[in-house]
């Protein structure tokens, strides 16, 4: 067979080529390629895998309810009373100092602080403080470890839930699942490694599809979304007039004309090729499988609440999250939309705690009881925080929150967290972190390491660079493990 793409070589390019080549075998019969951080193993195209974890992983599988638009920590979880004692009155330039601000209020020329109007109370033993917006998720507080201490680098959505994702806040970067997917594989081989879940007709923050992509990693790491819909999975279904038995047969003559493409170019994004399409095929039967909860009892429907029955739904998607990780779906991400409240916060916060409160507390209250939340991390949070003063004009009953990437409040529950236990805390007017502040890069860390993983090692070479999920920074919060 004709060779075309060597027929454009140059003598120079033969001898380039030849000489670089030369002096990295060298070079690496010099250097021990752990000691610059490599990865331990090497592919056969010389990407860096794990083959199994570096230690002992506590987390099997990870569920990550994802609150698109930032909920406001200081209605639901960081109980401020002298923000409600001083009401309206100016925040202080001591407690500000000069920190920026988003353009929706640099232009204000009063920032009143605004305590919250919901009543807070201690849950549980633990005695975590939490409003009375999510009674469901207050009667698990002693299961949850709040992290009151988060805090990112970027102030505007989409940089930060790109960031908090994908560990930059430049698009192009993998996605945690996708860094999880490639340096663990699979536990199960008819379903997808890294499963997304978005609500279904809600406004808010656009998500977009790179938040779950595999970026310069093999695209069989992507994220799949499924969607609440006749079809779940997008051109998965054969066209009409076209039998199971013909479409086997059709990807067995393409599987063997993509070998011989490959054996020609060495491209590993054939392979990947390959393996989606066989994956493809194997979800024809194990997708529509999953999607079809009818069989799930009705006390179960209960416990999720009414919406359960609802496809598309967060509660619906909350007791699917649950069956595929009955599956072992190593990461599944579910997208709930619409907390960013620049305005109209007290009714509209309402609204999504009615929506997510109770599939939330039902899940981890689920994977308890079928012993699935020893092997399983739950986490819920969003990108950001939001402000202690009102973005535009603050009354008794009504006010917003701007941006506040300096403190924010996320949740976890499962295998290798403490249970009932508050980490990190913020200053009184809840406005700075003053006690072991979390960044999203320590958060992505931790994550990795609950899973076996050792981030710094986790690494994939692309365009002359060593890129890892934590880039150049990240530390693992030690004292939240269990």
């Amino acid at each position: 067979m004709c060779n075309n793409h060597n027929k454009n070589y140059s003598r120079r390019d033969f001898l380039n080529k030849t000489s670089l080549g030369l002096g990295a075998i060298t070079l690496s019969t010099l250097l021990n390629p752990l000691s610059l951080n490599a990865s331990p193993l090497l592919g056969p195209n010389g990407d860096p895998i794990l083959g199994k974890p570096h230690f002992p992983p506590k987390v099997k599988r990870v569920i990550y309810l994802f609150q698109s638009g930032a909920p406001s920590q200081l209605d639901l979880f960081d109980y401020k009373p002298l923000l409600t004692k001083m009401n309206g009155q100016e925040l202080p330039e001591s407690i500000r100092k000069g920190q920026r601000l988003t353009g929706m209020t640099a232009g204000q020329t009063s920032f009143p602080l605004a305590g919250s109007i919901f009543n807070f109370k201690q849950r549980g033993k633990s005695g975590a403080w939490m409003s009375d917006l999510m009674p469901h998720t207050a009667k698990i507080a002693d299961e949850l470890c709040f992290i009151k201490s988060m805090h990112t680098d970027a102030i505007n959505h989409d940089p930060a839930v790109t960031f908090i994702q994908t560990g930059s806040q430049f698009p192009g970067r993998p996605a945690i699942g996708s860094w999880v997917s490639y340096g663990l594989g699979t536990d199960n081989e008819n379903l997808p490694n890294f499963v997304v879940l978005v609500t279904k007709d809600k406004l808010g923050q656009p998500l977009y599809s790179r938040l779950w992509g595999n970026g310069f990693l093999p695209s069989e790491h992507q994220g799949t979304q499924f969607r609440a819909s006749k079809d779940p999975v997008l051109f998965l279904q054969n066209p009409p007039g076209v039998a199971p038995e013909s479409r086997k047969n059709q990807l067995d003559h393409l599987n063997q004309l993509q070998r011989l493409q490959y054996n020609e170019t060495t491209d590993p994004e054939i392979k990947a090729r390959i393996s989606q399409y066989e994956m493809a095929f194997r979800m024809q039967t194990s997708v529509p499988e999953i999607m079809n909860t009818d069989g799930e009892p009705d006390h179960i429907y209960d416990m999720y609440g009414p919406d359960s029955k609802i496809p598309g739904t967060f509660a619906a998607n909350c007791l699917l999250a649950r069956r595929l990780a009955e599956k072992d779906v190593k990461f599944i991400q579910l997208y709930h939309q619409g907390w960013d409240m620049h305005g109209n916060l007290p009714k509209d916060i309402k609204k999504q705690c009615r929506e997510t409160d109770q599939p939330t507390a039902a899940l981890i209250k689920d994977l308890k009881q079928r012993g699935m939340l020893e092997d399983t991390l739950v986490i819920w949070g969003g990108e950001f925080g939001r402000t202690n003063y009102s973005q535009g004009k603050l009354t008794r009953e009504n006010y917003g929150r701007d941006h506040h990437p300096k403190c924010f409040t996320l949740f976890m529950a499962g295998a290798g967290i403490k249970k009932g236990i508050t980490y990190g805390s913020t200053d009184e007017f809840g406005y700075n972190v003053i006690e072991n502040p979390v960044h999203v890069h320590d958060f992505q860390a931790t994550l990795m390491h609950l899973m076996g993983v050792d981030h710094e090692r986790l690494i994939y070479k692309h365009q002359g660079r060593r890129f890892r999920l934590t880039d150049v920074s990240g530390h693992v919060i030690k004292d939240i493990l269990s």
